[in-house]
C-alpha cells in the first residue's frame, strides 16, 4: 500500500469517526504484528481526546510503529484501577470527548480491562462503540484444526489445583470446543489434569504467539501435548509466549445398552411405578425403545 493510498483511507475514516458526540471506543489492538492494526484504529489512536490504556508505554511504543501522533491525553486503565477510573472517563465521554479504550492485545474488556467502563457507560446513557479487529479467540480456533461450528470461550483457566479440576470437570460433556488462555508455566499442569478429567484421547490445540513470528500450532491429544509440553515444547527449550487452548467437543455418545438401565427402572417400580410406565419415562429419557426396555426388564427377573 503506498502512501497515497493511506492518506485516502486515512481521510476516508476520518470522516466517518465513531462517536463524534462524545462517547466510549473500544478498539481491538494488534496481538504481536503491528500492521494487523486498521485504519480506523490508527485513525482513533491520533485523533481521541483521551485514550485510556492498559499499558501506557506498550500502547506510546504501538503508536510509534505504526507512525501515528497521539494529541490526546493518555491514562492508564488497567486491572487495579479501571474501577476508580470509569466513572470520570464517563463524566468526560458525557462532556462530548471521545474516549478510546485500548489494551495491551486484543479486544478490550474481553479477558481485558474495559468491561466496568462499558458497564458505567451504558448506565449513564453515554454512546459505546467497537473497532474491530485482532483477537486470540477467534484466530486460535480458526488455526487449531479442531471443529468449532459451537464454542465456548472461558477465559483464562483457573490457577487452582481443585478449581481447575471442577472446571475441567464440566468440560467432561460440553457438546462445544471451548477455548481459554494459559499460562506457559500452568500449561503442563493443566494439560496433565485434562487427561485424568477428560481422558488422553481428547483432542487439543495448544496456539501460541498468535500472529507473531514464533507462531506455532501444535494439535495433538491430551496426552500427546502433555509429552510435547513434558519434553520442552517443540524445541525442547521450554514453552514461552502467549498461549491460547482449545479443546474439542465432548464425542457424542452411543445409544444406551438396556440392559444397563434395568436397575434405573426397578428402582422407580419399588417405588409404586407401573414396569410400563417406568419403561416409558426412563426409555425417553436415555434414547431406547420402551418395548427394548421392557424386554430386557424381563430377561434380568426371569
Amino acid at each position: 500500500m503506498d502512501d497515497e493510498v493511506l492518506r485516502q483511507l486515512l481521510d476516508r475514516a476520518a470522516s466517518t469517526r465513531p462517536c463524534p458526540g462524545g462517547g466510549i471506543i473500544l478498539a481491538a489492538t494488534p496481538l504481536g504484528t503491528a500492521l494487523d492494526a486498521s485504519v480506523r484504529f490508527i485513525d482513533a489512536l491520533g485523533s481521541a481526546d483521551v485514550v485510556a490504556a492498559e499499558d501506557t508505554r506498550r500502547t506510546r511504543a504501538l503508536a510509534d510503529n505504526l507512525g501515528v501522533e497521539i494529541t490526546g491525553k493518555i491514562v492508564s486503565n488497567f486491572d487495579h484501577n479501571e474501577g476508580e477510573r470509569a466513572a470520570g472517563l464517563v463524566e468526560r465521554a458525557a462532556s462530548g470527548a471521545r474516549i478510546l479504550v485500548v489494551t495491551d492485545a486484543g479486544m478490550p474488556s474481553v479477558s481485558d480491562p474495559g468491561f466496568p467502563l462499558v458497564q458505567a457507560a451504558q448506565a449513564a446513557g453515554v454512546p459505546v462503540t467497537c473497532l474491530p479487529g485482532p483477537s486470540a479467540v477467534p484466530t486460535a480456533l480458526a488455526l487449531s484444526g479442531i471443529g468449532v461450528g459451537h464454542f465456548a470461550f472461558d477465559g483464562f483457566a483457573p490457577r487452582k489445583d481443585g478449581d481447575r479440576r471442577r472446571w475441567l470437570e464440566r468440560l467432561r460433556t460440553e457438546r462445544r470446543a471451548v477455548a481459554f488462555f494459559e499460562s506457559p508455566h500452568r500449561l503442563q499442569r493443566t494439560l496433565e489434569t485434562a487427561v485424568e478429567v477428560l481422558g488422553p484421547d481428547r483432542e487439543a490445540a495448544v496456539c501460541r504467539e498468535l500472529t507473531k513470528v514464533h507462531e506455532e500450532i501444535r494439535r495433538d491429544s491430551l496426552a500427546g501435548l502433555v509429552a510435547w509440553a513434558d519434553a520442552g515444547g517443540t524445541d525442547g527449550a521450554g514453552i514461552r509466549g502467549e498461549i491460547t487452548v482449545v479443546v474439542s467437543a465432548a464425542p457424542e455418545a452411543g445409544p444406551a445398552d438396556p440392559a444397563d438401565l434395568v436397575a434405573e427402572v426397578e428402582e422407580r417400580t419399588t417405588g409404586g411405578e407401573r414396569l410400563k410406565d417406568a419403561c416409558k419415562a426412563v426409555g425417553r429419557e436415555h434414547g431406547v425403545p420402551n418395548r427394548e426396555l421392557y424386554e430386557a426388564v424381563l430377561a434380568a427377573r426371569s
